[in-house]
This record gives structure tokens, sequence and C-alpha cells, in this order.
């Protein structure tokens, strides 16, 4: 039997990259799949990705829904709820950077990126640990970043974001652990997706390299499979903890 057959997986940002490899890991062990996507542009992309997830055999749908704001994360988990009857996983990935130094960077892009990569995970985890108390049962698995652990010049709304996402995963942990809620955090070093394709190119990719012990960058299915890991029984007894998925960066 499949890891995760007859669950239902709520994914915040998964129409592309991470998001998407995590949706297609999980819908690979059995796990029906609720995702969300923010823009228009996404939308077709999202529409092909439940296409393929459909594909193999489980059921999948997607909406367009913006998680930072807190009404529309309300509105997003009792939509699924009604559809799928349950959420048993829930993985906060949505998130974008503003990389800039910090004499540059705009009030409006520090706000941004707090409200994208933090205020969305206490938008939805707080939706979801209701069904979840109920039914004492449930993994949340919230992404955060290396950089959130020991931070980086030019990205201090990143890693402050990515940090708050660390402390927030480590207190729920404590705060559902007699409900039989698990809470942990995935920690990508540099993964290759259209996000972070600007980090592998010339000589900044090799300067990148020359730090990871295993001597390439990761896959998305690199970080799906921890994920994986983390939203099934394999991981049972495992919470408030984080992973680094970094080739040993983080040592």
């Amino acid at each position: 039997m499949a890891l995760l057959t007859n669950q239902v997986a709520l994914i915040t940002g998964a129409s592309r990259g991470i998001g998407e490899a995590i949706a297609l890991k999980l819908a690979s062990e059995g796990a029906h799949i609720a995702f969300t996507y923010v823009s228009d542009r996404s939308a077709e992309k999202a529409h092909q990705l439940v296409q393929q997830i459909q594909q193999m055999g489980v059921q999948a749908k997607a909406w367009q829904s913006n998680a930072a704001d807190y009404a529309e994360a309300e509105r997003l988990v009792n939509e699924v709820l009604q559809h799928f009857g349950k959420i048993d996983i829930c993985v906060n990935n949505a998130g974008i950077s503003k990389d800039n130094l910090l004499l540059r960077l705009t009030p409006e892009q520090w706000d941004e990126v707090l409200n994208t990569n933090l205020k969305s995970v206490y938008n939805i985890t707080r939706q979801v640990i209701k069904p979840m108390m109920k039914a004492r049962s449930g993994s949340i698995i919230n992404m955060s970043s290396v950089v959130g652990v020991k931070g980086n010049a030019g990205q201090s709304s990143y890693a402050a974001s990515k940090a708050g996402i660390i402390g927030f995963t480590k207190s729920i942990a404590q705060e559902l652990g007699s409900r039989q809620i698990r809470c942990n955090a995935v920690a990508p070093g540099f993964i290759e997706t259209d996000m972070t394709a600007y980090l592998h190119e010339g000589k900044q990719g090799e300067n990148y390299l020359k730090n990871i012990p295993l001597g390439r960058f990761g896959k998305a299915e690199d970080v799906a499979n921890v994920v994986l890991f983390l939203a099934s029984p394999l991981s049972s007894y495992i919470t408030g903890q984080v992973i680094s998925v970094c080739g040993g960066l983080m040592m």
C-alpha cells in the first residue's frame, strides 16, 4: 500500500517549482491534492498539474488564492474541507524573495516578503488545525530555508521570514503535540527552480558550488522526498524539527 493512501494534502504555491514537485510526490503515494496558485498567469499551469495528478488515480483541485490574506485563507480551507471532507497534511510552501541590501530595501518590499512568506503560514495553519484537532491527527510541514538559519547578505527580509517560520514551527509543535498533530520545517539550500535560476549562473554559481560538499545544486524532488517523509507515518515520532536539504552546506 502507498504511504499516503486516501490522505488529503493541502499545498500552497504549488503550480511550479518545489511546490509542484511536492504535489506530484505526495500524489504518487496516494494522497488527494488540494493546492493553490496566486497569479492569473499561473492558471494554465495549475490546470495542467491537476490533470497530471488525476492521471495518477487520485483527486486534485486547484484554487486561486492568496495565503497572505487571512479571509482568503479561511475561505480556502473551508472550501477544501467541503470538497475533500478533511485535511490530513498541510504544506505551507508559498513564498517569494525581494533581494536587496537593507539600505535599498523599501518598506513595501519588506512587508510583501513577510506577508507572503510568514503571515501566510500563520493564516493557513490557524485554519487547518481546527479539523486536525478534531481528528487528533495531522502533519504540518513549513518550508523554511538555510537562509533562515544562517542569514545571507542582501536577503534580510527573506532571512527574517524564513527564520520566523522556524520559531513558529517549534512553537506549534509544542502546542499541538498532545493532539497528535506534528509540525516540522524543511530548510532547502540552493535548489534549481525558476525562482533561483540566477544563483546558478556563471562565476556566482561556481562560488556557491564550492561550499556544497555534495558538489551539486539540489533538485526540487530532493525537497519533495523529505516532505513525503514528514507527511507519512515513517516520521510519526518526529515533530518540532528543521531538516536541511542542502547537500551539506549546513553542517
